[in-house]
């Protein structure tokens, strides 16, 4: 069965297992959510606020450089083979937050915010999953933002403006996987060079987390271990360009046959910022 939003249903883990994700047992820390009016979610080109004031948390050698915003902790696996978005919209406040919630309830009132502003579905059915939109604008809404949709014609290009947004803002950057199935989050990368200090950079290695973990797909490979550093050749493997035509086009008009990231845009405060050495 063919999927049409991340998380619409995953009809193939690798285990063959369907059975509900077993819930996570960490004991809650819910945050109180700042619901904000919703910032226009920006389909251009990537705008980076560099500024004075951001962490020097770097580490550069002749090796490259590496930077990981995530830690121990952060990582939520998602409750059921649909909540790919909300699982993934966890992490990334857990990362951006000074403590984490792992909780299914939390998970669950993400993934409704997530559905909610993803919009109709232009078939007219009901969503299962939630949209890439509805997972940027439900970010920028709870005040982890602001966050935006950017799309490229390469993993390369989309790989550059992952890292140069997250060494700018301290924030982490979701990834739509599997041709626009499934949600990804990447924490961190190494890079031949700094990307605040130059832009002759290339992206080595994406640090990601994979909230099907350990479950994968018989089609598209295993989940990483959460915090797998995986080579652009590993992660090429899983992140594809989203499906294009006219069915596609429904989606997300101008993002079919691109790498689709959605990716923090401003610089902003954040609660924690940690570098890992190379």
């Amino acid at each position: 069965m063919a999927l049409t939003e991340p998380g619409g249903r995953l009809t193939e883990p690798s285990s063959g297992s369907r059975r509900t994700l077993s819930r996570m047992s960490a004991p809650s820390r819910g945050p109180s959510f700042r619901r904000l009016a919703s910032l226009p979610i920006l389909l251009a080109a990537v705008l980076l606020v560099a500024a004075a004031g951001v962490p020097a948390a770097t580490n550069a050698s002749s090796d490259g450089f590496r930077l990981d915003v995530s830690r121990d902790g952060d990582f939520v696996a998602q409750t059921n083979f649909v909540q790919c978005v909300g699982a993934s919209m966890q992490m990334m406040l857990n990362m951006i937050r000074t403590s984490d919630d792992r909780t299914a309830g939390t998970q669950l009132s993400l993934q409704k915010l997530a559905r909610g502003l993803s919009g109709e579905r232009p078939d007219g059915r009901i969503r299962q999953g939630a949209s890439v939109r509805g997972w940027s604008a439900g970010l920028t809404q709870l005040d982890a933002g602001p966050y935006k949709l950017a799309g490229t014609t390469t993993i390369d290009e989309a790989l550059r403006f992952a890292a140069k947004s997250i060494r700018e803002t301290g924030r982490p950057v979701g990834l739509l996987m599997w041709q626009g199935r499934h949600a990804w989050v990447m924490s961190g990368f190494k890079a031949t060079a700094d990307p605040r200090q130059t832009n002759d950079f290339r992206v080595t290695e994406a640090i990601v987390l994979d909230p099907l973990y350990p479950y994968g797909s018989r089609k598209w490979g295993p989940s990483p271990k959460p915090g797998d550093a995986l080579t652009v050749a590993e992660l090429g493997r899983q992140f594809v360009p989203r499906r294009s035509g006219a069915s596609a086009s429904l989606w997300l008009a101008g993002f079919g046959g691109k790498y689709v990231i959605v990716m923090p845009y401003e610089l902003r405060e954040v609660a924690r910022y940690r570098a890992v050495a190379v």
